[in-house]
């Protein structure tokens, strides 16, 4: 909070002394009310809740995609040998690369951000699935194998509940890049309702940007209050694997 707020404090300086040009880089005195305004008007609330819910959809989605290739991936070396090698090509592109294909094969409707943000959650929520297999113990899986437990019964009882943490991880960072895409996909695609509609409407001829800037800056508070969500649940759902200064 510290650094959000020399980040303001910062942004409202460069904008007061002409640093950067005030008339495009509106200052924070004045974005941040319009920023409360904005939040009490029906068709923004209708966007906000459009791009919320598209990047949710999205991160679902990519849970559940995501977290059983993972642990095909790895538990089963050659599947994993085998896709590895596309894996890492797809990996890399970038998911706004991809809107003028969407928009071709797709349309401009919410399907479009909801693929493209799937696309971008998928890796990080695989990468911590599979590599969480890598760091079990195999005292572990040897023991419950001892015990007579069946494979399935390893990964239910061994493999998912170390992976766990790992994989809400993976869920955190996939939640960023979603909406990220989501807000993208809007802004350039321009044809469904949201946040980056929102801030293209706004954008047009120049002559609104408390709007941009505000949406922009509401954008960023979904993100952030999102991950401070995503981080408590995340000691309360797993306090056991997190050092101990973690707990407190």
């Amino acid at each position: 909070m510290i650094g959000l707020a020399c980040f303001f404090a910062v942004w409202e300086v460069a904008s007061r002394t002409d640093l950067v040009p005030g008339y495009y880089l509106r200052p924070p005195s004045a974005v941040l009310p319009r920023v409360v305004t904005l939040l009490g008007e029906t068709g923004f609330q209708r966007a906000l809740v459009a791009t919320v819910l598209a990047t949710l959809i999205a991160l679902g989605i990519a849970i559940a995609v995501a977290v059983p290739a993972g642990l095909v991936l790895g538990s089963v070396p050659p599947v994993r040998h085998a896709v590895m090698t596309l894996v890492e090509f797809l990996r890399p592109i970038p998911s706004v690369a991809l809107i003028p294909l969407a928009v071709v094969t797709i349309g401009t409707g919410p399907d479009t951000k909801i693929v493209l943000a799937v696309f971008g959650a998928l890796w990080p929520i695989l990468f911590n699935t599979m590599y969480a297999l890598d760091e079990i113990d195999p005292l572990h899986t040897e023991t419950a194998r001892a015990f007579g437990t069946g494979g399935f019964g390893v990964l239910r009882r061994v493999a998912l509940p170390s992976a766990a943490p790992f994989v809400f991880t993976g869920v955190r960072l996939s939640f960023a890049i979603a909406l990220a895409v989501v807000v993208s996909t809007e802004l350039f695609s321009g044809g469904t309702v949201g946040i980056g509609q929102f801030v293209l409407e706004a954008s047009a001829g120049g002559l609104n940007m408390d709007d941009v800037l505000a949406g922009t800056v509401i954008a960023g508070l979904v993100g952030l209050g999102a991950n401070f969500g995503l981080e408590w649940l995340h000691r309360r759902l797993f306090a056991w694997s997190l050092p101990r200064g973690g707990e407190r």
